[in-house]
This record gives C-alpha cells, sequence and structure tokens, in this order.
C-alpha cells in the first residue's frame, strides 16, 4: 500500500495594490480541501487582477517562506535577486 503524501497546501492570497501578502491558509495534507478553497478564491477575484491566489505545496510554512519569499515581503529576497541579476549582466556585457 502507498504511503500517503506527506506534502502540505498553503493558500497565499497577495494583494499587489497594497503589496502585501493579505492571508495565508494552511491546509496541511487536506489536497482536496485546498484546491477547492483554491477554486473559490480564484472565483471571487476573478475580476481583480491586483489579487494573486497562489496554491503551494511544501515540507512546511518555514520552506514556503523561503521559496516564495517575495509574497512575504522579505526585502532581502529582490536585493539578492537584483544583485545576482547585475552580475550576470555585466559579465554579459563584458563577454560580448
Amino acid at each position: 500500500m502507498d504511503e500517503p503524501s506527506k506534502i502540505k497546501h498553503f493558500l497565499l492570497i497577495y494583494d499587489h495594490g497594497a503589496g502585501e501578502l493579505v492571508e495565508v491558509k494552511e491546509f496541511g495534507v487536506e489536497a482536496k480541501k485546498a484546491l477547492n478553497q483554491y477554486e473559490a478564491l480564484e472565483e471571487l477575484y476573478r475580476a481583480d487582477n491586483k489579487m494573486d491566489i497562489v496554491l503551494v505545496g511544501s515540507d512546511s510554512l518555514e520552506t514556503v517562506r523561503v521559496t516564495h519569499a517575495n509574497y512575504f515581503g522579505d526585502p532581502g529576497s529582490w536585493k539578492q535577486v537584483e544583485a545576482y541579476l547585475r552580475g550576470v549582466s555585466e559579465r554579459h556585457e563584458v563577454e560580448h
């Protein structure tokens, strides 16, 4: 018999207009419940292009905070991405 999934499900509700994470909903291993809630929220916010509804599967909320740091308002993560892109761009300019 297959072992049940250990993946936990999280819904991130992000307001791009306000630039903030409005809510994080945790569903544990209840994938169907998470998917139903995701579909309901997508329908609710269908006409509002400022709202972002994201369903994430992960081992923990701590991992989601790392993999989706932009939703959690971690300005350091964007600075790291910008520094990386700047470095790639500078290397590309030197090569050409």
